[in-house]
């Protein structure tokens, strides 16, 4: 995996959720609204896309979605870890700030099990009722 997409990728959620939770301040409530749409963008570029985006791998990381890339297939890497861990705090803070309110509780709580589920080292390469597998 490319050495800057790890670091762009954490700098740009990080100034992201700060807008967010500045934005929380005065509009209570965006931040459900915010770990939704991070989770939505987070499952499609880590657990959905396939291949890579630089050109230079000559089509060997085809079939392998991003998350299956990093760190060359190790589990339980530092790197695999803190991406493991955000989703589960940003929905910890989303769901504090929104009063465990039934309906978002619910729509958060979905997106954070997808989330964490779709990380876990025994769903490697796996593709469930082969949803997204190669034909």
């Amino acid at each position: 995996m490319h050495l800057l997409l790890m670091p762009s990728f954490c700098i740009s959620l990080f100034f992201f959720q700060l807008i967010q939770i500045i934005s929380c301040l005065y509009f209570p409530g965006d931040l459900k609204l915010s770990h939704s749409l991070t989770s939505m963008i987070t499952y499609h570029f880590f657990h959905w896309k396939k291949g890579t985006p630089f050109a230079e791998d000559q089509g060997i990381y085809n079939r392998l979605t991003w998350w299956e890339q990093m760190d060359s297939g190790k589990q339980l890497t530092r790197n695999r870890k803190f991406l493991t861990v955000v989703p589960v705090v940003l929905y910890l803070i989303a769901s504090h700030t929104t009063d465990y309110q039934h309906p978002m509780l619910f729509f958060n709580t979905l997106a954070v099990a997808v989330l964490v589920i779709a990380k876990f080292p025994n769903m490697h390469k796996v593709r469930i009722f082969g949803i997204n597998a190669d034909t």
